[in-house]
């Protein structure tokens, strides 16, 4: 009687119950799942052809930003071309001027070395050459900022150095040696690494005048603790060109 009335009770068994319950609930959790699967699946297709829509539109921009980039370039470089023709012609000028039977020859050495310093005239004699570049491992702290170029030249300056060109930019008084995002400009003209840097002067000293100086220190640790490459070779022969961007602004009639 017992049994027949558990039966009674509880016509279906326990586990059986609890297995129909799991059964259930895993149902439901896979229905929601596909819901979930089935919406983001919507959203990724819909960025999708957003992207795809907007995609010419975006490419046609850059062209057109590259296509300008370019052509400013250009221009900038007609400009500077048109300013080195002009700074050459007036050169010849004052060379006929001062070549006169009545013209000191002290000044006409004057004027030579003050446009040599000055870097309107282009330098020409031995010196070094200095090669650098960033560290071979990726690491932000192994690449060459535009605070070390300029502590390179200033030492090389203080060195003794009569004339210095970075990739064949010549450096002045006016020059910019600056960064611009991830790239370093020399006079507004971005450079490309290895960097080359040359100096005219005595290469028996200017090197361990350089070495002792600020900017050798400055890159004796850079090159010891965050692995950046400096090589430094004799230069018999450099020949350094103006800088074309350097014109006549002041002047004054002498006494």
């Amino acid at each position: 009687m017992d049994l027949l009335k558990q039966v009674m009770e509880h016509p279906i068994d326990p586990d059986y119950a609890a297995a129909r319950d799991r059964g259930v609930t895993s149902s439901r959790r896979g229905i929601w799942l596909m819901v979930v699967l089935v919406v983001v699946g919507a959203l990724v297709a819909l960025s999708a052809m957003q992207n795809l829509r907007t995609a010419p539109a975006r490419s046609q921009e850059r062209e057109e930003l590259v296509s300008r980039v370019d052509d400013m370039a250009a221009r900038q470089d007609e400009a500077r071309d048109l300013v080195s023709n002009r700074q050459a012609e007036l050169r010849r000028l004052r060379a006929d001027i001062l070549s006169g039977s009545d013209v000191d020859k002290d000044l006409s050495d004057r004027l030579e070395r003050l446009d040599l310093t000055a870097g309107t005239i282009a330098a020409v004699g031995p010196g070094l050459v200095f090669i650098v570049d960033d560290a071979p491992r990726d690491d932000p702290k192994g690449q060459i900022v535009d605070l070390d170029l300029q502590q390179l030249v200033n030492g090389l300056w203080v060195a003794g150095a009569e004339a210095i060109a970075i990739n064949g930019h010549r450096i002045s008084s006016r020059t910019a040696i600056r960064g611009a995002g991830t790239a370093i400009t020399v006079n507004y003209r971005s450079l490309t690494h290895p960097y080359r840097i040359e100096a005219i002067g005595d290469p028996g000293t200017l090197q361990s005048k350089w070495i002792e100086s600020t900017g050798g220190l400055w890159w004796s640790g850079l090159t010891r603790n965050y692995g950046i490459r400096m090589e430094v070779v004799n230069a018999d022969h450099l020949n350094l060109p103006a800088d074309p961007g350097l014109s006549l602004r002041h002047a004054r009639k002498g006494k």
